[in-house]
């Protein structure tokens, strides 16, 4: 023995076996799932070759080969790191996405359209409706109208009352509906009457469709009214001379028979036979009218007066 390190060199101090091993050190516990699961190597030879020594060594898994990038001429491509990217969208594309700036850009995009369309670079409907062929259009637009309009809008006819026979007297159902009589006290008159009127209707191209047509009868003398009318409604036919008979219910009333309006038709009315040469003292009278035309804003005003009609009625001779 050397005089080195040995047994006797030491003092004993216990047993020398080597103490059991930690946790890391145990042997991994038997899987019973394993031949099921494919967890882990077979441990079951009913299905496998048998092998003498009782273990079945699990395949080495492959280093993976690195993978090379290679250029078209068969060159190593050296990969370099890459910055890192900014902000996926820039401030303006940010601003697009807004809904002011959705305005923005439709109200920018109106202005180049109307732009280029003043400048005669396009038109309104892609090449067509240019600025040029838009003034061409809007004036022959006009000439239409205008054409159209002076055939179709109505004109208010002028009045006149037939020469021979202004005040005719009234027929059929009108006849009755209004009584006849003069009295002294009180001082009043009623009879029915049609006014004559001829129309002039020569500047209409349609026919003039009356909706209302009413008159009011005037002594001119006195500028007392002394009776009304309503014709209702009426179509009269264009570009002619065509006459009516308005329906009037002569109608007046004075505290006395010395009243100037009552006398002067009484006089009018009293029967010819009174009279040396039969001819009795004319009405004098102004029709003022009152109309709606289809076609026509508002109402309508025409006047017409006679200076010379005769009395539609004729009282009895022993009539005081």
């Amino acid at each position: 023995m050397s005089a080195g390190y040995n047994k006797n060199s030491f003092f004993n101090g216990g047993r020398e076996e080597p103490l059991k091993g930690g946790k890391d050190e145990e042997d991994e516990a038997w899987d019973v799932y394993a031949d099921f699961n494919n967890a882990g190597p077979r441990y079951s030879s009913a299905f496998t070759p048998a092998n003498s020594s009782g273990y079945q060594q699990l395949p080495t898994p492959q280093t993976p080969v690195a993978l090379e990038t290679l250029d078209t001429n068969g060159t190593k491509v050296e990969m370099v790191t890459v910055p890192a990217m900014g902000a996926e969208w820039s401030k303006d594309e940010m601003k697009n996405m807004t809904k002011r700036g959705r305005k923005e850009k439709k109200a920018e995009e109106r202005k180049e359209f109307w732009t280029a369309w003043r400048r005669d670079q396009r038109g309104l409907c892609g090449k067509y409706f240019t600025r040029r062929v838009l003034v061409f259009f809007m004036f022959g637009l006009v000439v239409v109208i205008g054409v159209v309009l002076a055939f179709t809008i109505p004109r208010v006819p002028k009045f006149a009352f037939n020469s021979s026979s202004p005040m005719a007297p009234a027929t059929g159902a009108w006849a009755n509906a209004v009584p006849i009589g003069f009295s002294h006290a009180p001082a009043n008159f009623s009879f029915p009457a049609f006014a004559a009127l001829q129309l002039d209707t020569t500047s209409n191209f349609l026919p003039l469709r009356f909706t209302s047509l009413t008159a009011d009868v005037f002594d001119i003398n006195s500028d007392r009214q002394v009776g009304t009318g309503d014709l209702g409604k009426r179509v009269i036919p264009a570009r002619g001379f065509p006459k009516i008979l308005l329906p009037l219910n002569i109608t007046y009333s004075s505290a006395n028979d010395s009243d100037v309006t009552w006398r002067g038709w009484y006089d009018a009315c009293k029967n010819r036979a009174i009279y040396p040469d039969g001819k009795r003292t004319p009405l004098k009278f102004r029709l003022v009218l009152d109309m709606t035309i289809l076609g026509l804003p508002g109402h309508q005003k025409a006047t017409a007066q006679i200076t010379d009609a005769d009395c539609p009625i004729e009282l009895p001779i022993n009539a005081a």
